[in-house]
């Protein structure tokens, strides 16, 4: 039998933050996954440029049933300290846009010096293990796995949540907790495309590839940022963000002209250009092709001398606030995130170990703590790792 202080179980961010900080503090570290490979939502994050923090980070940017629980972890490893790591590492990157940090060449620079900094400080990777069973024992935990038997004093959980199956997403770390008597909040997909089947279907496919800057809200929520129509339905940072407060059954509100105010900018342009179709004035606005299948789709295209003041109003309604009711989401498929997760109640905001089972601990995205688009859930990740690292 293998013995060691310390057992993580997932080589994704927070699991490798977690070793190589643990590992830095002279601890024995293994760190084990069933995949083949470690960091592999990394590999792929951000388009593969990698969206590894936000410049304006805060607990604001957090989701969950327990919106304190993130304070402590955040405020002790900030985006500022991931930062110094990407500056020791020599890794060039960008802002591109609100705070978002991106790698100028490619997401395996983080994850190349996260495997760096894990081998100086001397952690043991070992990728292609299963887990089998573990229990507790009077010194901490035993683990059968395929690399036989592990002893160690210390295990943290770092499985992530259900989304991106294909990347080996399973729903691991929720098995552990729940065998050692923890609370699971109902898990949905974040961050994801919605599906649209109705007659907006049509407009989605027609549309498909378009992309508008627009300002969605749903559920005391909005966020300014651009949508992109798809085969599906509606993509984009503005839909994946307020995916993680829909509910099935809600009702999005768009606005196509978030710059204007639209009822005045129609009766201006009605005085100023009477003779011009609306279409015409839309294809300033939109691209022609979108500006054509809104008009024939929302309303009759006509000279604006020949609307009425009702009719104005009722295209300013459509335009200003849009309202879809989606079909869903197209599921952990597609979803950047997990929603919901270990109940952070029954977790030390401080160590990040569990209040029911001493010696066990859950960081990232396992957790009911789940990230706005935008480099947050990487923050998470390395603060939660980093939190965990301090005390295992």
């Amino acid at each position: 039998m293998r013995s060691t202080e310390v057992v993580i179980i997932g080589a994704g961010a927070a699991g490798l933050m977690c070793a190589l900080t643990a590992a830095a503090r002279g601890r024995q570290v293994m760190l084990l996954d069933h995949a083949n490979k470690a960091g592999k939502k990394i590999l792929m994050s951000g388009g593969g440029r990698c969206n590894f923090t936000n410049m304006y980070t805060e607990p604001g940017n957090f989701l969950s049933q327990n919106p304190h629980f993130c304070k402590s972890a955040l405020a002790r490893y900030t985006q500022w300290d991931f930062i110094a790591l990407v500056a020791k590492h020599g890794v060039p990157y960008h802002e591109k846009k609100l705070g978002q940090l991106f790698c100028d060449n490619k997401s395996s620079d983080i994850l190349a010096l996260l495997l760096e900094e894990c081998d100086q400080a001397g952690v043991k990777l070992h990728l292609d293990t299963s887990i089998e069973q573990i229990e507790k024992t009077a010194g901490g935990y035993l683990l059968q796995t395929t690399l036989g038997a592990i002893n160690c004093q210390s295990l943290v959980i770092a499985t992530g949540g259900l989304s991106i199956p294909t990347l080996g997403a399973t729903g691991f770390g929720y098995q552990v907790a729940k065998q050692f008597g923890h609370e699971l909040l109902p898990t949905r997909a974040g961050l994801v495309p919605f599906t649209i089947t109705d007659q907006l279907k049509t407009l989605c496919t027609e549309l498909s590839g378009t992309s508008v800057d627009c300002l969605v809200s749903c559920n005391e929520q909005s966020f300014r940022e651009n949508i992109l129509f798809t085969h599906r339905g509606l993509s984009g940072p503005a839909i994946l963000q307020i995916s993680s407060f829909w509910e099935p059954g809600d009702t999005v509100q768009i606005n196509l002209l978030p710059d204007h105010d639209v009822p005045q900018w129609l009766q201006q342009q009605q005085a100023e250009r009477p003779n011009s179709e609306l279409k015409t004035l839309l294809g300033e606005l939109f691209t022609k092709k979108m500006a054509n299948l809104l008009a024939d789709t929302w309303f009759v295209s006509k000279p604006m001398k020949q609307y009425t003041h009702a009719e104005l109003a009722d295209i300013a309604e459509k335009l200003a606030s849009w309202n879809v009711v989606p079909a869903g989401t197209e599921g952990y498929r597609t979803a950047e995130v997990t929603l919901g997760g270990v109940d952070t109640r029954e977790v030390s905001s401080k160590t990040m170990e569990s209040l029911k089972s001493p010696g066990l601990y859950f960081v990232g995205e396992v957790l009911d703590v789940t990230g706005h688009l935008g480099g947050f859930n990487f923050q998470w990740a390395w603060a939660s790792g980093y939190a965990a690292a301090q005390y295992v």
